[in-house]
């Protein structure tokens, strides 16, 4: 198969040598890379490619030729199903199951029905209706299902959840991530516009001749400043829960876009932009910075970037005390209009596929909020949505009056 691979590689414009493939075979041997189709990946490429313009094209050798090879890997390190084990609580519900199970009609409600559940429930319950427990089809608890519910605890499976009772932590995104970071930078530079900022310290080569030849041909150095790239981005990204799915594609897009630019800041947020946000997700309980704070620190020149899939219940956009996580004063259409109407020039992308924009009224709601600047986080999508960011702008902000009532809430 190996031998095959390095033929294929050959035959498709990678200059591979039998050198480099017999280091391949030695680190095989030496089981760097072992069990995990990941692994071998990195080290193939790391023996193999000696440019960097040949990583597509062995990305695309690699992946034809070693299609399906993946569950090899995977047959090899199997260990006991981690859904066996949790048989017991998860329950798999049918499709009838699921549509014999009502919302408890609305958000007054459901906080209602949990406030009287937790002062009559003395004792665990599990695969239930009614009461807080483990695996059932109550609104209240973790592992089961219901179509508008409160978790309480890990094991979320279903995402249906509106509000969630658990202290979870989440990880900051890598910076230092370089690979599949090259697409997201090149489609990052149609932002940058440079400019010649700072003391003088470049030699101006033109400007030197003209002074030189003015001055009889005695030596007359010019110097300027350094032409830098003078755009300033923000970037806001949400982080945990259904952003898991899309870590990878976040990680790229963060470190490519700290690389890109010199004025470069961020920030997390979770599901939706509320009072609060922060830089560091270790302490993001206890080191935080004020919306309203943010909003006074960085001017309206900074292009912002929200990086979410607006992927939640309505109530957490629409109602006060609608966040998963705490009790929020204002809703988060609120803080949204905000900091859209302080910062002129910004866009949101979405890791979601187009497809299903439409069937979750929450990235409705979002899209309406951002002024239908939302985008998919594709190379296309972010090609548009740079050009969104340069062409934005010209009109000044509305006044913060003019943005102070949230939206109604959805359906009404």
């Amino acid at each position: 198969m190996l031998t095959r691979f390095f033929d294929d590689l050959r035959s498709g414009g990678i200059p591979v040598t039998v050198p480099e493939f017999l280091t391949l075979l030695e680190a095989l041997a030496a089981r760097v890379a072992w069990l995990s189709a990941e692994d071998f990946y990195h080290l193939a490429r790391l023996c193999l490619v000696k440019d960097e313009r040949h990583y597509d094209r062995f990305d695309r050798l690699f992946a034809a030729h070693f299609k399906g090879a993946e569950r090899l890997f995977e047959a090899l390190s199997a260990d006991v199903p981690a859904e066996w084990l949790r048989a017991l609580v998860a329950r798999t519900f049918s499709d009838e199951e699921k549509a014999r199970i009502e919302s408890l009609g609305g958000w007054p409600e459901l906080m209602a029905a949990l406030r009287e559940r937790l002062e009559q429930q003395r004792e665990r319950h599990e695969g239930g209706s009614r009461h807080i427990g483990t695996g059932g089809t109550s609104p209240f608890g973790t592992l089961g299902y219901n179509p508008e519910g409160i978790r309480i605890g890990k094991g979320g499976g279903q995402r249906r959840a509106v509000k969630v009772w658990e202290r979870r932590e989440f990880a900051n995104l890598d910076d230092s991530l370089e690979l599949g970071t090259r697409n997201f930078k090149m489609g990052l530079r149609r932002l940058r516009r440079f400019a010649r900022e700072g003391a003088a310290e470049e030699l101006d080569l033109d400007g030197t001749i003209a002074a030189t030849a003015k001055n009889a041909g005695y030596l007359d150095l010019k110097l300027v400043p350094e032409r830098r790239n003078a755009v300033k981005v923000l970037l806001l990204l949400d982080i945990g829960g259904s952003m898991d799915d899309h870590v990878r594609v976040c990680d790229e897009l963060f470190s490519a876009a700290r690389s890109e630019f010199r004025h470069f800041e961020h920030y997390y947020f979770h599901n939706f932009p509320y009072e609060s946000l922060w830089k560091d997700n270790r302490r993001r309980h206890t080191e935080r910075i004020a919306t309203d704070q943010l909003i006074r620190t960085y001017g309206p020149d900074y292009r912002v970037i929200f990086v979410g899939d607006a992927t939640m219940s309505p109530y957490e956009i629409t109602m006060p005390g609608g966040s998963v996580e705490h009790w929020n004063a204002e809703a988060g259409a609120v803080w949204l209009r905000r900091l859209t109407a302080h910062f002129r020039h910004f866009v949101w992308l979405n890791p979601e596929p187009v497809a299903r924009w439409g069937h979750t009224p929450s990235i409705a709601i979002t899209r309406e909020l951002v002024e239908e600047r939302m985008f998919p986080l594709t190379l296309e999508g972010l090609d548009r949505a740079t050009a969104e960011l340069r062409r934005r702008g010209v009109a000044p902000p509305p006044p913060m009056e003019a943005v102070s009532s949230p939206l109604p809430p959805a359906g009404s």
